[in-house]
């Protein structure tokens, strides 16, 4: 693929392919791009993040994120294999680089690189997209992330959401904790690469996110560890839960949880929970609770 010095200008389709160069000073443009993603967790001024390793590598080629260069070690050549399907695509141009071990390590988040990292762009999503219903038909079920701090834990709720039928999440402050950014080196390595497929709207107001909810006729569902007063409605086991209507799931603080006005502004609460599958959903014009041979496999926390 050809080789392009610049890091600020974009890969073309159809460029001719060029035997890739071999970077050999830490000072290059395109090193300090991966070393800002990478190892300082931060976009670069192109709003590329960092990727590290063949599974995340493979996963950002895989999903619909803009790729701005992958870069090789010398041991890392190994890994081309395995993307060669996704990078020698003739209508895809994007810069393959390569460096040496010891200078990768100088670049890599890990403490053992395995030779291989991208420069990804990820998506922007507006209210109107997370809200829409998948294109298999499913209502939209959509995780809020709010005040979730740790980027382990963020990472491993969207890998969750995404796994169990989640159709879109959303990153909020909670108070004054905000949410760990999905995109750090740490959350996508524990979300395995999700926060690159499942669409992803950050950083609006919690308050702002729960109105448009409202408008929208989404169900909002707020999880929930708190006592509740008496008086109120106790929180919903999941089972009592329609899953087959839009909802959004609201997972508040590590230890704080969510802000009670949040939870009393929510259409509902549940307990502490976590469900093991959602069934898959093709015909939308089903309603009701889910069945018993569905809830077998929820499980309480």
């Amino acid at each position: 693929m050809a080789f392009r010095s610049d890091p600020s200008r974009p890969a073309r389709s159809g460029a001719a392919p060029a035997e890739p160069a071999l970077i050999s000073s830490r000072d290059n443009k395109w090193l300090r791009e991966f070393r800002m993603a990478l190892r300082g967790g931060l976009p670069t001024a192109s709003g590329a993040i960092g990727v590290e390793g063949p599974r995340l590598v493979e996963e950002a080629l895989r999903s619909a994120c803009p790729i701005r260069a992958v870069l090789f070690s010398e041991s890392g050549e190994r890994h081309h294999a395995r993307l060669r399907a996704y990078l020698d695509r003739p209508e895809v141009s994007i810069p393959i680089l390569h460096t040496s071990d010891r200078l990768f390590a100088g670049i890599a988040d890990t403490e053992q690189p395995q030779g291989v990292a991208a420069l990804a762009t990820p998506r922007t999503f507006s209210f109107d997209d997370i809200r829409q219903y998948a294109r298999s038909g499913a209502a939209p079920l959509i995780v809020v992330l709010a005040g979730v701090q740790d980027p382990g834990n963020v990472g491993t709720i969207l890998r969750t959401a995404a796994a169990f039928g989640a159709t879109a999440a959303a990153t909020a402050a909670s108070g004054q904790s905000g949410t760990a950014n999905p995109f750090s080196p740490k959350s996508l390595r524990a979300s395995a690469g999700a926060a690159l497929h499942l669409p992803l709207l950050a950083g609006m107001a919690l308050p702002i996110l729960l109105a448009q909810f409202r408008a929208a006729g989404i169900r909002t569902l707020a999880s929930s560890s708190h006592q509740v007063p008496a008086g109120q409605q106790p929180p919903l086991a999941p089972w009592e839960v329609d899953w087959c209507e839009p909802v959004a799931l609201l997972v508040g603080n590590e230890g704080a949880g969510l802000p009670e006005e949040i939870e009393r502004s929510a259409d509902a609460r549940s307990g502490a929970w976590r469900p093991a599958c959602r069934p898959a959903v093709s015909d939308t014009t089903r309603r009701g609770p889910l069945s018993a041979r569905q809830t077998k496999t929820i499980v309480n926390a």
